[in-house]
């Protein structure tokens, strides 16, 4: 079944009929044209997709009535954890939506001593929020079913010391250890620093809490870049790539 990819947040069952929001609407009925009873998909992160006709009641509301299960999601064999330093400007964003793309489980935006975006009170809500909408645009865009979780900014202290994934990897080349060599985990965390870097205090720190070394190659990657190296890696080693 073709037709475009829409996100709802109610739930989802064959013939029964949703409302569908403003930013939907517009997006169908004024961008895209179409008319009424003409296809398309929705999801609500439940891990399907489902086939639905379009239903206009007016020139600023519609419905979608669901017709049809089109397909689920096969449960992605890693937990996939990103413990991602925020990075300056649209950067975030962009790791946010590739990761998305490349099956990201959690992603868990971090402060550090070497990072310069501080978030606090109502700009830290608008900011968590405008993520999760990365993260369902990216879904919407890729045929993703499950939406990834973006969890609330925490120091990288507090992160490393709650992490309870079972293999901790970190951008840096300390202690490494070859991917090749290890049994496939069922969850992985992975931290990726700010572009200065982490300290050498927030290295030991890491060790401590069992954090391995992961480098990728002799060439210095920018913090976007390596973020979406390693993911690629892993999912390669261990995970549906």
């Amino acid at each position: 079944m073709s037709g475009p990819r829409i996100y709802t947040e109610f739930p989802l069952k064959p013939g029964a009929d949703i409302a569908l929001n403003d930013q939907a609407v517009n997006h169908l009925v004024r961008v895209l044209r179409m008319s009424d009873g003409d296809a398309l998909r929705l999801f609500n992160g439940d891990g399907h997709e489902y086939g639905a006709s379009l239903i206009i009641e007016s020139k600023k509301n519609a419905s979608a009535r669901i017709t049809s299960v089109l397909r689920s999601d096969v449960t992605m064999p890693l937990n996939l954890h990103l413990g991602q330093v925020i990075s300056k400007g649209d950067r975030m964003d962009f790791t946010i939506q590739k990761s998305t793309e490349l099956g990201i489980t959690h992603i868990t935006p971090l402060t550090s001593e070497r990072c310069d975006v501080r978030l606090k009170g109502e700009r830290m809500d608008k900011k968590l929020e405008h993520w999760q909408k990365v993260a369902l645009s990216a879904c919407e865009q890729c045929g993703r079913n499950t939406v990834p979780k973006i969890h609330a900014p925490q120091s990288l202290a507090d992160w490393i010391a709650t992490c309870d994934s079972e293999r901790k990897l970190l951008l840096h080349p300390h202690n490494q250890q070859p991917l090749l060599n290890t049994d496939s985990p069922s969850s992985v965390a992975l931290l990726v620093g700010p572009e200065g870097g982490f300290s050498d205090l927030e290295v030991v720190q890491c060790q401590q809490q069992g954090f391995d070394g992961l480098l990728l190659g002799p060439r210095i990657l920018r913090t976007e870049t390596a973020a979406l190296a390693a993911l690629s890696v892993i999912q390669y080693q261990w995970g549906d790539f």
